[in-house]
């Protein structure tokens, strides 16, 4: 491996809940150099920045929702006195995706809160899903996004398997944005892009099972990514950080057997 590997929490998150402290380490000990924030389980941001230098991690980025940002913009303080490089829109509800009638909103936002992050001390990024991959007017609403806020607003976080998804080879979409890809997630499945799919990431749930016959998730090398050339992509396009990321634990695994296979894995390449 020729970058440093952060954990996206998000992975872990139910540890954290349970023993905050405690996750980091063992995190740490899997091999992992960084972290990726999703939550703050109730810590301030002197003891998250005091453990992640006594544990010996790079708190590289933090996942904070669009809404909440937009609401109280002065809520990315707190991830810079962590000592995050990077802020991160994570996910968009359906009105602000690009069928629903404010994604116009976002693209006016993240110039905003990308100046917000630019004034102290940050980068603000985007991590997509497959729903961008619609088209609008023959052009993908990803990309639409990242043509109408300029690179020094807004850089890239592609999130590989939702790439993949969305119907794109994810190492050629990374080389598409060679110099606004510092940050890459790592996500491996199985199946195929199915109805109620967001449902197993436990954030949509309208009362429906998601088939996980047709979709789902594994760690880092034990689905159908091919990380050998996606890492060669990031290499060639100038990524500084991977992130690992796994949505839910399958195959009867634990969150931290997950996390911990899949940087096994990766120490392989």
């Amino acid at each position: 491996m020729k970058f440093p590997i952060a954990l996206q929490l998000y992975s872990v998150r139910t540890c954290l809940e349970s023993d905050f402290e405690g996750t980091l380490k063992k995190v740490k000990a899997m091999g992992y150099d960084g972290v990726e924030f999703a939550g703050l389980y109730g810590k301030n941001a002197a003891e998250v920045k005091a453990l992640c230098k006594e544990i010996g991690l790079t708190p590289i980025s933090a996942h904070v929702p669009f809404v909440d940002m937009m609401s109280n913009p002065d809520i990315l303080k707190t991830y810079a006195e962590i000592g995050c490089e990077f802020v991160v829109i994570p996910y968009l509800t359906e009105e602000y995706r690009p069928s629903g009638e404010k994604f116009a909103e976002v693209i006016e936002g993240a110039k905003m809160l990308g100046t917000k992050a630019n004034e102290l001390g940050m980068k603000l990024a985007y991590h997509n899903h497959d729903f961008e991959f619609l088209k609008i007017d023959g052009e993908y609403a990803l990309d639409i996004l990242y043509k109408e806020v300029p690179a020094d607003k807004l850089q890239t976080e592609l999130d590989t398997c939702w790439v993949n998804v969305g119907g794109e080879n994810p190492a050629n979409y990374i080389r598409k944005y060679a110099g606004r890809c510092e940050i890459v997630h790592l996500k491996d499945f199985v199946g195929q892009k199915s109805e109620n799919m967001y449902a197993l990431i436990g954030i949509e749930d309208d009362g429906k099972k998601a088939d996980k016959n047709s979709f789902a998730f594994r760690n880092v090398g034990a689905g159908v990514q091919n990380f050998p050339e996606i890492l060669k992509a990031c290499e060639e396009s100038g990524t500084r950080w991977v992130v690992v990321e796994q949505d839910e634990p399958t195959e009867g695994l634990s969150r931290l057997e997950c996390a911990e296979r899949s940087i096994n894995y990766l120490k392989t390449l």
